[in-house]
């Protein structure tokens, strides 16, 4: 936290206050959802939480907060895992929530997007789009509660990186308030548009370090008229890349989605969401699981090539989505898998990329790493193979409870959380894939960076926040 910053006395925020009027504020001292983690480990402070309804609201309260050397801390949908919605070392914060700033303002079928306010749900941004025909792309199993301001400020990732990008790849536009409370906006539906800095891309991924986002332009596309899964079982996850080559020959860019499960994953979530249905017996130790999409007749171009992959040897087994519901039951194995490692009592949760020829080799690594830790340890290792983010999910050894473990084993979150970085590092990847620095990951990327990427972005926000008001304590310390 900068401690050049103010607590701030009554008569702020008696003015901050007055901006956003009754209904648009509460107290801090207050219970609020504004302080949770998602994976509770910790609980945020503040001495008071605003909910601004528009940007003229929230370009005042920054201006408030400059003046006053006060600490804002932008909040969206509450979902992200690396605290950067929450302030945890001081009560003078303040929280900025945009969650009434929730409105679609706009969608133009034929400039092919969507203007959406920051506090717009992700999954209401799906149904406008599905209103209209049309889909945006970006998608992940938060999709429920997280909100498209978060996912523009951690350059969120998601299921269909693989054909359709990241969260800044999906956007051409953002309206945003700066630190000196002056609102850049530049919502228009430009594909090329050459006229300086590319302020847009230095505000998506700053985590709200630099300003605070408050609508964006988004791409929406054509509905696909044909979508197809399935799950494949593969002995390791160099075959599962193996099959990822075949099936890129095979399908080109119709791939949406490739996500690696393992034996051990899909046993956690069955065991914890009893509903699900496996479609094969797990006598497999990986698992692939596969979505295209184009016209129609690509689920039958699909079902020749992993034919071909089944003669070749590459998979040992496979099952084909027949209809919605059984494509959802697999979708479900693979996005209720958080959940399933936090009630399985998750310690580590990482958010790793790798270049895809190293996955194989890191997994195996990286595994080891932990095993010389703790031998017992179980490990829940999957994610977005096709873009080389691979979450490492590390839980007690059977039969012990999360905290007796932890406590019985001082030290041994760290361990394991290192084990991983170094590996990340080794294989020349990225100890932060799609969740974002936060608090969390601070002292990691001053460890990681290098000092010339740390020094221009030390550089960046000095030059745009001299003050140190926006989430200060967030992405880097100062």
């Amino acid at each position: 936290m900068n401690h050049n910053l103010n607590p701030p006395d009554k008569q702020t925020l008696n003015k901050l206050k007055a901006i956003v009027g009754t209904g648009g504020w509460a107290l801090g001292s207050q219970p609020t959802r504004h302080f949770d983690d998602p994976r509770g480990r910790f609980k945020g402070k503040a001495c008071l939480i605003l909910l601004p309804s528009t940007t003229e609201q929230v370009a005042e309260i920054v201006l408030q907060c400059n003046s006053s050397k006060l600490s804002i801390v932008p909040f969206s949908g509450g979902s992200g895992v690396v605290a950067g919605q929450l302030s945890l070392d001081s009560d003078h914060a303040i929280v900025l929530s945009l969650e009434k700033m929730n409105k679609v303002r706009d969608i133009s079928v034929d400039d092919g997007v969507v203007v959406a306010e920051a506090g717009c749900i992700l999954e209401n941004i799906h149904n406008t789009a599905q209103q209209h025909g049309l889909m945006f792309p970006l998608s992940m199993a938060s999709k429920g509660s997280c909100c498209i301001g978060g996912n523009l400020a951690t350059n969120a990732g998601g299921i269909q990186v693989l054909r359709h990008g990241n969260a800044r790849d999906l956007c051409l536009g953002i309206e945003a308030v700066l630190p000196n409370g002056a609102v850049y906006s530049e919502l228009s539906p430009l594909r090329k548009n050459n006229t300086g800095y590319d302020l847009r891309n230095l505000l998506i991924g700053s985590e709200g370090t630099l300003g605070i986002i408050t609508a964006a332009t988004l791409i929406v596309k054509p509905i696909d008229p044909e979508s197809v899964t399935a799950l494949c079982a593969v002995e390791s996850p160099a075959q599962a890349l193996m099959v990822f080559k075949q099936l890129r020959k095979a399908m080109g860019d119709n791939i949406s989605a490739l996500e690696l499960m393992s034996k051990f994953g899909l046993e956690l979530v069955i065991e914890h969401f009893p509903s699900l249905q496996l479609p094969f017996s797990l006598n497999h130790r990986w698992f692939l699981l596969v979505e295209v999409a184009g016209h129609k007749g690509i689920g039958s171009r699909f079902e020749e090539a992993l034919a071909n992959c089944l003669e070749q040897e590459l998979i040992a087994d496979a099952t084909m989505a027949q209809s919605q519901t059984q494509q959802t039951n697999l979708w479900d194995l693979r996005e209720n898998t958080p959940e399933a490692n936090r009630a399985g009592g998750a310690f580590c949760s990482s958010d790793t990329a790798v270049p895809i020829s190293k996955v194989d080799a890191f997994i195996e690594h990286t595994t080891n790493a932990i095993y010389d830790i703790h031998a017992s340890l179980q490990i829940n290792t999957y994610g977005h193979i096709g873009d080389g983010n691979i979450h490492h999910n590390v839980l007690p050894p059977t039969g012990h409870a999360k905290a007796t473990f932890i406590n019985e084993n001082p030290g041994i979150v760290e361990l394991v959380r290192m084990a991983i970085n170094d590996a990340t590092v080794k294989f020349d990847g990225s100890i932060s894939a799609e969740h974002g620095i936060g608090r969390l990951k601070v002292r990691d990327l001053e460890l990681y960076a290098g000092e010339t990427k740390l020094a221009a972005i030390r550089r960046i926000k000095e030059a745009l926040d001299p003050n140190g008001i926006m989430n200060p304590g967030a992405l880097i310390d100062r």
